[in-house]
């Protein structure tokens, strides 16, 4: 319903439950947004301009703003409460144990020593986060059109482990297959490189190209 929000910072607060809230000065509103708190260190100075991605949540006795600096994160929050026993403040933790790129990369991997790093994420719990968004993550490169194979040696399953990683932190499958079709050309990168390389090296040419 509210995609997101641009305004300026008129204060950051920890309420009675302990959680951020960001009040965002918006046409002379206040919202009150609750944030990951990591993001605490990516906001401008109080009365400076700031655009924040949202989710908002309904329920019978209110209504909760999310805030999230990036789409990406934004969207994987999503994602992950539509994970059954996964509610907003775990993933809000989720998010902000681990950087976006980890998590991602955690759930691509099927990682669960990793996603259990996140206070109140036990064995099981990791282990349903990481089935359930792996498969919804493979749909996701499925709609994107992500079929090729490129010409690097890699092995499918590598290469759909790089896909579902960009595509989830925010990159269209156009970019992607671009990414990886220029890549395959390089002569340093090879079966042999790790998807954490081929990942680094596909956003670092995305940034250069498509900025």
């Amino acid at each position: 319903m509210i995609g997101y929000l641009k305004g300026t910072v008129a204060a950051i607060q920890k309420n009675s439950s302990n959680r951020v809230i960001l009040l965002l000065e918006t046409n002379n509103i206040g919202y009150e947004v609750q944030i990951v708190p990591r993001m605490i260190a990516k906001l401008p100075a109080t009365g400076e301009f700031v655009q924040v991605f949202t989710h908002l949540q309904v329920r019978e006795d209110q209504m909760i703003l999310y805030g999230f600096s990036s789409l990406a994160e934004r969207d994987l929050f999503r994602q992950l409460v539509s994970v059954s026993g996964i509610g907003t403040q775990l993933a809000i933790a989720l998010l902000n144990t681990l950087e976006l790129p980890e998590l991602v990369q955690a759930i691509v991997n099927e990682n669960t020593k990793i996603l259990a790093k996140t206070p109140g994420v036990g064995s099981k719990t990791a282990q349903r986060i990481a089935l359930e968004l792996k498969t919804k993550l493979a749909q996701w490169r499925e709609e994107a059109g992500l079929t090729t194979v490129v010409s690097s040696g890699l092995t499918m399953e590598v290469q759909e482990e790089i896909e579902m990683t960009l595509l989830a932190l925010g990159y269209t499958g156009s970019e992607v297959m671009q990414a990886l079709e220029v890549l395959s050309q390089e002569q340093q990168l090879s079966s042999q490189t790790s998807t954490e390389e081929w990942i680094k090296r596909a956003i670092a040419w995305m940034a250069e190209e498509f900025k």
